[in-house]
């Protein structure tokens, strides 16, 4: 079974993709100035259901 890798940006979390289409679009990112970087799919899912980065300001 192929491994899946998630590209992870400030506000986006791609869909699951190979590793070589992961690299390609963490380069496409860098050189559009946006700080991107490689997770392991089961990370991704982690973060997906991270409430971590919602401010609460009441």
């Amino acid at each position: 079974m192929e491994k899946k890798f998630i590209v992870r940006t400030d506000n986006v979390l791609s869909d699951p993709m190979p590793r070589e289409e992961a690299i390609k679009k963490v380069k496409e990112y860098e050189r559009l100035g946006i700080s991107a970087y490689i997770v392991s799919e089961d990370e991704g899912k982690r973060l997906e259901k991270s409430k971590f980065h919602e401010p609460k300001w009441e």
